[in-house]
Order: structure tokens, then sequence, then C-alpha cells
């Protein structure tokens, strides 16, 4: 695998207070990786300083890059994303376009047309006046026409309903995503990336708390709700994290085969966000 992100021991400090400590973290050519934690946790500080945005302590290197000293050439191979609900309303569609392709040296303008001919937004028409479906299918025309090695998208679907944020993740991986690209997403909506995502990382008090694949995740993290004659045996087995909802309890195990636990109950794989709360909140480290 290509290394396209190589972070060693990185820290960030504003005065005392430590945004970023020691982290370490690869990230590889092809891999969709999702950067989750809660507000504060340090996921904007470390996207800064990947983009450049930012001095740090530590060893980084993006696209083999300084992303602090080179933050210019990186940028020719980088396009970042903050939230689709941003376009300023007052500029208009073929004038965002403009803008892009002045900016972005691998903007590819026949690319947008094409990708916009199959919409119903005219070029003429201001941002403010396009639906927020729309928005996402200009935003979205713009992503996908720049041809760059490394896509972030920090909380890129802030405000959309479920169906357009739906909308924009099929998009994204029908139309852009290719093994020769890497995409970094932050968000809180966790659940509805889990199913595109090929790793995951957790952050917490600037921290990397878990980072693996999510095939690894999925063979290592279960969830077992025990038969009622059952509870005291799958107990025993030392459970990672006990949830007890409406009268009933149920296990989250790690490093546990679903022929052991399927004796005791019903087995279920873990959700994303449930990961999360279990390993946020947990006893166990």
């Amino acid at each position: 695998m290509t290394n396209y992100i190589n972070a060693k021991n990185l820290s960030k400090s504003f005065g005392k207070f430590k945004a970023l400590s020691d982290v370490s973290l690869s990230i590889n050519k092809g891999q969709i990786v999702g950067l989750i934690g809660s507000n504060g946790a340090g996921k904007t500080t470390l996207i800064n300083a990947i983009l450049g945005l930012s001095s740090y302590d530590g060893d980084l290197t993006v696209l083999g890059l300084d992303p602090h000293s080179q933050r210019d050439k990186l940028m020719n191979e980088v396009c970042f994303i903050s939230d689709v609900a941003t376009l300023p309303g007052w500029i208009k569609v073929n004038q965002a376009i403009q803008f892009v392709e002045g900016i972005h040296p691998n903007f590819d303008r026949v690319k947008a047309l094409e990708f916009l001919e199959q919409t119903s937004i005219p070029l003429d028409k201001k941002v403010s006046k396009l639906s927020k479906g729309m928005i996402v299918q200009l935003h979205l025309a713009l992503i996908m026409a720049i041809n760059a090695k490394l896509l972030v998208l920090d909380e890129p679907t802030l405000g959309l309903d479920i169906l357009y944020r739906k909308k924009f993740y099929d998009h994204l991986l029908e139309d852009y995503f290719d093994e020769e690209r890497t995409i970094i997403i932050t968000t809180h909506q966790v659940d509805e990336v889990e199913n595109i995502l090929t790793d995951v990382v957790f952050i917490r008090d600037g921290k990397i708390m878990y980072d693996a694949s999510m095939e690894d995740t999925l063979k290592t993290w279960k969830t077992l709700e025990p038969s009622s004659d059952h509870v005291d045996e799958a107990r025993a087995l030392g459970p990672y994290r006990e949830i007890n909802s409406l009268g009933r309890s149920s296990f989250v195990f790690k490093d546990i085969d679903t022929d052991t636990l399927k004796e005791f109950g019903d087995v279920h794989r873990l959700s994303l966000s449930d990961l999360f709360v279990t390993l946020m909140t947990g006893d166990k480290k």
C-alpha cells in the first residue's frame, strides 16, 4: 500500500490546553477513513494539521510533503469540503464553477458541466435560490470534477435531511471514489457512513483511542442478547460492557467468536455508534 498520511507523535497546544497529544496515525491510498470524536476531541485540529492550516509538534507527511511548509504544492492534490450548506448564497452556479476552476489546478470544468447536465440546476441561478438537494448536487459536481488524491470531508452533510445525506454518500462512492484516492470523513452521523468506511479512527481528548479497519472491527466486536435463562452465564464470560434497557440485558464482547456466544442467545454486529459509546464510556481500556 502507498502511504498517503503519516503522523508520528503529533501534538498541538493552545496555551495550557492540549488539543492533540502524541498522535500517531497512518492512512494509505484507497482508504475511506471515518474520523470520529465528540466536540472538542481534536478532530478539527488534526484535520487542520493535515491540511497545513496550523503548526504542530512531531512529524507529519501528507502525500510525501510537509503540509505546513509545502502547503501550496500539497493543495494541488487535495480537496477539502467542510459543509455542503456553506456555499455563499450570492454566487451563481456558473460563477462557483469559474471560482473553483481558478483556484484548483486539477479541476475539470467539462466534467463538472457534464454532471450538472444530469440535474435540473440552471447555471445562471444563485445558490440562495437552489433547494438543499440542488446544493448537494452542485457540491458533488464541484468535488467530482477535481482530480484530487486526498479528499477531506468535515461534517459534509450538516443540516441536510436523511434523503440528501444518503444521496451525497451514494454519489460519492459511485461517481468519485476509486482505489487511487483516499477520503477522510468527520461526522456526528456515524451510523450513516459506517457502510462506506474501510477504516475508523476514534479520537478523545486529543488522543487516538481506536484505529482499525472496519473488517477487523466487525470481527472483533459483537453484541449478545442472551435469553433470560442465560444472562448470568453470559455475564460470566466477562463482557466489555453491559447494557440494560427496558428490563433486558445485552452485552458487548471483544475477541470472542460468534459460535461461543450463540450458545447463550442472539448475536449481532456492534454498530459503530455503539462501539464509540462503549469505548468512550467503558471502564476497560
